[in-house]
């Protein structure tokens, strides 16, 4: 094999790692730049909710917005919804797996309102909104979506699991200090008994007996 083909065919290879490392370096900054699901679908969200306004009548601006208007368009998203909600005058109401089918309406399920909300109220204040003023963390926002989970879980006849809540770490570290200090007082009262039934002894020598004779006595309290 001579030179000339001995250099080609490393400088074939050379390239050739180069270029696999080039498409895995674009890779990593591809996979690296793009958006979670959770971030891609609270955008999606975002731009659905704006549209809303846009086509409001009349237009709405996101200042003007208020509780009431977040409240309009989740009752608006219900004709796109998926979740047969049994009236109760519906044979299968309360019935979590009716066997035929009936004319109820589908309406959106409160998971899916919840977590919406949960992700536009994020983005409000992403796009410079202020937390008190939030629209989609106003108290009528919160007590509709009460209310749908409630009547939700009648119709359909299932339970919602309720979140735990997180304790904040200052009530954890007195809970644990209190959790602390009552073994430690346990674990003296518990030495304390012991030791009041531990009898006492004093020595008695027999003057005629070489035997040293050991006479418990009984805890005098």
């Amino acid at each position: 094999m001579s030179a000339d083909v001995v250099t080609a065919v490393h400088g074939e290879g050379s390239s050739s790692k180069g270029s696999e490392g080039s498409r895995e370096s674009m890779a990593v900054s591809a996979a690296a730049a793009a958006p979670s699901r959770y971030e891609s679908q609270k955008r999606r969200d975002w731009s659905t909710f704006g549209q809303y306004l846009k086509n409001h009548r009349p237009p709405l601006a996101l200042s003007k917005c208020s509780g009431a208007h977040v409240l309009e368009f989740l009752k608006y998203l219900d004709q796109f919804g998926k979740t047969k909600v049994h009236l109760t005058a519906c044979p299968f109401f309360g019935h979590p797996h009716p066997p035929a089918p009936c004319a109820c309406p589908l309406k959106q399920a409160w998971g899916s309102l919840d977590a919406l909300i949960g992700r536009l109220r994020a983005a409000y204040e992403e796009h410079g909104g202020k937390p008190e003023s939030n629209p989609f963390g106003a108290r009528a926002v919160r007590l509709y979506l009460r209310e749908v989970r409630e009547t939700q879980a009648k119709a359909r006849g299932i339970a919602y699991e309720k979140k735990k809540r997180k304790r904040p770490p200052i009530q954890q570290q007195q809970q644990q200090q209190q959790q602390h200090q009552q073994h430690q007082l346990h674990q003296h009262q518990h030495h304390q008994h012991q030791h009041q039934q531990q009898p006492h002894h004093f020595v008695s020598n027999d003057p005629n007996s070489n035997t040293t004779i050991m006479i418990a006595m009984p805890n005098q309290n």
